[in-house]
C-alpha cells in the first residue's frame, strides 16, 4: 500500500519539476492566451468569429459525433487545454491550483499529470459514448462540442477525496473543513454552471461523471499499491531529459523509491542506512534540480552510505 506522502511543497516557480501543478496552469494559460490573441487577430482583419471557430478550434475541441472523432481522435487530449472563455479558463484554473495543491501534498507530484490526462480521455469518452448510445441527445451530436480541463479536474478532485476525505484545511475555522465538503461543493457549482449555461448543459453532465468515476478508481488503485501512472511517468522522464547529460538522466523519486523514504513528518530523524532521511532527501531534491554532477564529494559518499544496509 502506498502512504500518504505529503511531501513538501515546492515552491512556485517556471523551472520547478515538481510542481506539476503549476506546469499544468502554464500550458492551460498559455493555449488560453494564444488563442484569445489569434481571435482577436481575426477580428481586426474583419474574417470574423465564425471563420476562426471553423480554422482552429473545430481542430481543438472534442466533437460530440462518434463518427467525426474517429477522424480527429487527437482532440480527446487537446481538448483538455483548449479554452476560450476568460470566465471558463478562470474558474477551472482556481480549481486545478486548490485540488491540484491538495493531490501534489497528499500523493506525491507524479500523480498529477496521469491522472489529469487519464480523467480527461475516460470523461471525454463518456461523453461522446452518451451522444451515442442516449436517444434524446442524437438530434444535438452533430453540431455540439466539448472543451477545457473540466473532466480532468473532477478525476483529481475525486481522486484526492478517495484517499483522504476527512483532510482538513483553513485549520483556523472551528478545526478546518472537511476535504469532502469542498469537493461537494464543486461538483454543485460544476453541475449547476453546466446546467445554466445553454439549453443543452445536460449532455455535459456525463462527461464530468466519466472524470470523477475516473479519478476514484485511479486513486484507490494507486492506494492498494498498483501505481497506473508509474509506466507514463517514467517514459515522460526519458523524454524530457533525452539531450541531458548521463549524469542528470537518473530520475530521484526512483532513487528515493529504492532507497525506502518515508514520511518525513511522522519520522523526522530515520535514518537511511547511517544518513538522516532529512539530509537524504536534501540531496535527492538537489540532484533532481541539477543532476548528479552538482553533488560535492561529501554528497556522493552520504548517498552512498545511505544505499548501504546496516
Amino acid at each position: 500500500m502506498h502512504a500518504l506522502e505529503k511531501e513538501k511543497l515546492p515552491r512556485l516557480s517556471l523551472g520547478e519539476g515538481r510542481n506539476m501543478v503549476t506546469q499544468l496552469l502554464i500550458v492551460n494559460l498559455t493555449v488560453f492566451i494564444f488563442l484569445f490573441f489569434t481571435l482577436v487577430i481575426y477580428k481586426m482583419e474583419n474574417v470574423g468569429e465564425p471563420r476562426f471557430h471553423q480554422d482552429i478550434m473545430s481542430w481543438l475541441r472534442l466533437p460530440a459525433s462518434p463518427a467525426k472523432l474517429l477522424t480527429r481522435p487527437w482532440t480527446l487530449v487537446t481538448s483538455l487545454f483548449t479554452h476560450i472563455s476568460v470566465w471558463q479558463v478562470f474558474t477551472n484554473m482556481v480549481w486545478l491550483w486548490c485540488f491540484g495543491t491538495f493531490m501534489q501534498h497528499l500523493a506525491g507530484h507524479q500523480r498529477i499529470l496521469p491522472l489529469y490526462l487519464f480523467g480527461g480521455i475516460v470523461g471525454n469518452l463518456f461523453y461522446v459514448a452518451a451522444m451515442a448510445v442516449i436517444p434524446s441527445f442524437h438530434v444535438i451530436a452533430g453540431a455540439e462540442y466539448w472543451l477545457g480541463a473540466g473532466g480532468s479536474i473532477m478525476a483529481i478532485a475525486v481522486g484526492v477525496t478517495a484517499i483522504a476525505p476527512r483532510y482538513r484545511i483553513f485549520p483556523l475555522l472551528a478545526g478546518g473543513i472537511s476535504l469532502w465538503v469542498i469537493t461537494l461543493l464543486f461538483v454543485v457549482l460544476s453541475v449547476g454552471s453546466l446546467l445554466m449555461s445553454s439549453a443543452y448543459g445536460y449532455t455535459y453532465i456525463p462527461l464530468l461523471a466519466g472524470g470523477g468515476i475516473a479519478g476514484l478508481i485511479y486513486m484507490t488503485q494507486w492506494k492498494k499499491g498498483n501505481d497506473w501512472g508509474a509506466g507514463f511517468n517514467r517514459l515522460a522522464f526519458k523524454l524530457t531529459h533525452v539531450f541531458h547529460p548521463a549524469s542528470q538522466q537518473v530520475n530521484p523519486d526512483e532513487l528515493k523509491k529504492k532507497l525506502g523514504t518515508v514520511d518525513t513528518e511522522q519520522q523526522p530523524f530515520r535514518r537511511i542506512g547511517k544518513v538522516p532521511e532529512q539530509r537524504l532527501n536534501e540531496i535527492l531534491d538537489k540532484i533532481n534540480e541539477n543532476g548528479l554532477s552538482s553533488l560535492t564529494p561529501d554528497e556522493r559518499d552520504t548517498l552512498v552510505r545511505a544505499s548501504r544496509t546496516e
